[in-house]
């Protein structure tokens, strides 16, 4: 027999406050409010969860919201948040929730216990993949992360900011920065199409013909998609004065592209933007900052791997990612989990933990863990 509250309407939804360091998104807008009370749901707002967005208690409370504290809001049936939890929020995961947020569990691996310890049904919306292979719930996020790699790379480039004081455009007579793209995936052609409206030198690599050839008919500017491979990227990233990092493994860690090796022959103040971190990052040297602390400099390279980018802009994100999470939000908690599934079968493979076992094939490879199906898993 399905467990109940995989299989019954949800009567609450709670918005906790976003406690990640620098997280300023929240995962609901006024307007979803609304809709979703129209529905006769109740929708409980954690009491200045929405302040980094620019929505005060007051907007919320007139679209029909309660305002309440952090211990009412985690109490509800289904909990939709933006970011993973946090450890001081673990002893707040029960058994008799689902918990709706980004994961990204094969980076995080003690959120992936604490959910397997506490019995939660967890769905993580990077993981929710159409049937062609597009992933409905990230692409908001990996078109504004994208964009922020090419702006942010472009910064730092700057020798205040501790680059080489390349120009990222160049001007007359100059060259302009050699921008480096690795995967050409959502945050990878975002990333490459600013770079090369900056006027940059841009190369955009990725494994696939087929995904580059289909984009080769939007190609601006100084902008060449090439086939990579081991070979051209020891050539390669060595004449790189800003490298952006945007390759995915669904559910699973992103694959180490640049080793120590490499990022020991890049230039002097180059730039990394690894923009794969919160799925483990794809260059060896990477390790997960904040926006208060951006950058770190190894080997002569600033990093830049801030685990969350798209909370650098938390009103554009918070609309965009409100405008992809509502219409799942609506029927996971008007119908339950299972009907949701029937109507929206990409919601399936959303499904990361639940009752204790890991039902995501990336994830489960990602920790060693022995993966259950997730028809199994609901039952």
């Amino acid at each position: 027999m399905a467990n109940f509250i995989l299989s019954a309407p949800m009567a609450s939804i709670g918005v906790p406050t976003e406690i990640k360091a620098d997280e300023l998104r929240v995962a609901l807008t006024p307007d979803g409010v609304k809709d979703l009370v129209r529905q006769g749901l109740e929708v409980r707002i954690q009491s200045g969860a929405g302040a980094g967005a620019g929505i005060n208690d007051e907007t919320f409370a007139l679209a029909g919201a309660k305002i309440v504290t952090r211990e009412e809001a985690w109490a509800a049936h289904l909990i939709v948040k933006v970011k993973e939890p946090q450890e001081e929020e673990f002893d707040l995961l029960r058994k008799d929730m689902i918990l709706f947020t980004y994961l990204h569990l094969a980076a995080y691996p003690k959120v992936s216990e604490a959910l397997i310890k506490a019995k939660t049904t967890a769905v993580g919306y990077e993981t929710v993949q159409m049937e062609n292979g597009s992933l409905p719930l990230l692409a908001p996020m990996s078109e504004i992360a994208g964009r922020l790699a090419a702006q942010i790379g472009a910064h730092l480039l700057e020798r205040p900011h501790g680059g080489s004081g390349v120009l990222i455009g160049g001007c007359t007579g100059v060259r302009p920065a050699r921008v480096l793209v690795l995967g050409a995936g959502t945050v990878g052609w975002n990333a490459a199409r600013l770079a090369a409206a900056m006027d940059a030198e841009v190369m955009l690599l990725d494994r696939s013909p087929e995904r580059l050839r289909n984009l080769e008919a939007d190609r601006r500017g100084r902008l060449v998609s090439v086939v990579s491979s081991r070979g051209l990227l020891e050539r390669l990233v060595p004449t790189a004065d800003l490298l952006i990092g945007a390759v995915l493994t669904p559910g699973g860690r992103a694959p180490t592209l640049i080793d120590e090796g490499l990022v020991k022959q890049m230039k002097k103040n180059s730039v990394i933007v690894d923009v794969a971190i919160d799925q483990g990052g794809c260059v060896a040297t990477s390790v997960e900052t904040t926006h208060t602390k951006p950058t770190v400099n190894i080997h002569g390279v600033q990093h830049y791997a801030v685990g969350n980018m798209p909370g650098a802009v938390p009103f554009t994100s918070t609309e965009a990612l409100v405008s992809v999470t509502l219409p799942y939000i609506l029927v996971i908690a008007g119908r339950g989990l299972e009907e949701a599934i029937t109507e929206k079968p990409e919601l399936l493979s959303g499904l990361n933990t639940i009752q204790g076992a890991v039902c995501h094939p990336g994830v489960a490879k990602a920790l060693g863990i022995p993966p259950r199906h997730p028809m199994a898993c609901l039952r």
